[in-house]
């Protein structure tokens, strides 16, 4: 089973720079896309009918938005948090027979951290529901969680400190996370990996040189990790200025 997640930073301009030659390549089984950045009927793909889709759009145009494109047909599927609704577009919940999947594109504190105390709001929120849903089935979490977790997971550490996506309370909120029962896919499997990013600023070379963050995840509930297989990051793939990611495992209901 393969899974893939993209921050798109807008679907439309993605489909431009290749997005569908990549989708249909990379041949994943379920494909989640963050930052579609548009609303219903202003875009139509069908990849041949293969996949069912599922889309939740932001109120504000041109803003937020995520998508699930999905071989497996859901048990069922949730928009938001608590609520079967959340107006930024920022989540989408699939159930599957052996385990949910939970489609994310997280708050960003902004430069100036004006939205960091929501941020931080919308973190333990966001920990207590999927630690519910962990109680019925195992957990994986993927998309843009916009926070580099350790200093390995960016290039100038140092010089960030502080800075929106690598504070202290936004990465203590992802190790609060981890330490409640989940896996950083990447980092089981390659736990001293360094320079391998998900992210790169649109400033001039600055991807040329590989100064990234890796802010993109698949985070998986402890007890799936036999059926774990891989954790991938496409850094070569453009087309946004962020890469995909991949989660290479086996099917979850194995271990029931």
């Amino acid at each position: 089973m393969k899974l893939v997640s993209w921050n798109v930073n807008g679907l439309r301009a993605a489909v431009k720079k290749g997005f569908n030659d990549y989708f249909d390549r990379v041949d994943a089984d379920i494909f989640c896309i963050q930052e579609t950045k548009l609303q219903a009927g202003q875009i139509e793909l069908d990849h041949g009918g293969a996949y069912e889709q599922y889309w939740n759009y932001a109120q504000k145009k041109g803003y937020s938005g995520t998508a699930v494109f999905t071989r497996i047909k859901p048990l069922s599927v949730h928009y938001g948090l608590e609520e079967n609704y959340e107006e930024e577009g920022r989540m989408i919940t699939l159930e599957y027979e052996g385990f949910y999947l939970v489609n994310v594109y997280t708050p960003n504190a902004k430069r100036d951290l004006l939205r960091l105390p929501y941020r931080l709001e919308w973190e333990d929120r966001f920990r207590l529901y999927v630690l519910e849903l962990d109680k019925h089935k195992p957990v994986i979490i993927c998309g843009d969680l916009n926070v580099a977790h350790q200093e390995i997971d960016l290039k100038n550490a140092r010089s960030n400190i502080g800075n929106s996506g690598f504070t202290h309370e936004e990465r203590g909120k992802m190790t609060l996370l981890l330490e409640s029962g989940f896996i950083d896919t990447f980092r089981h499997f390659y736990p001293d990996r360094e320079d391998m990013y998900s992210w790169w600023s649109y400033m001039a070379k600055v991807r040329e040189r590989n100064i990234g963050w890796r802010i993109d995840y698949f985070l998986a509930s402890s007890r799936l990790a036999p059926v774990l297989i891989d954790a991938q990051i496409d850094c070569q793939i453009m087309g946004s200025d962020h890469c995909p990611v991949i989660l290479e495992m086996n099917d979850p209901a194995l271990l029931s």
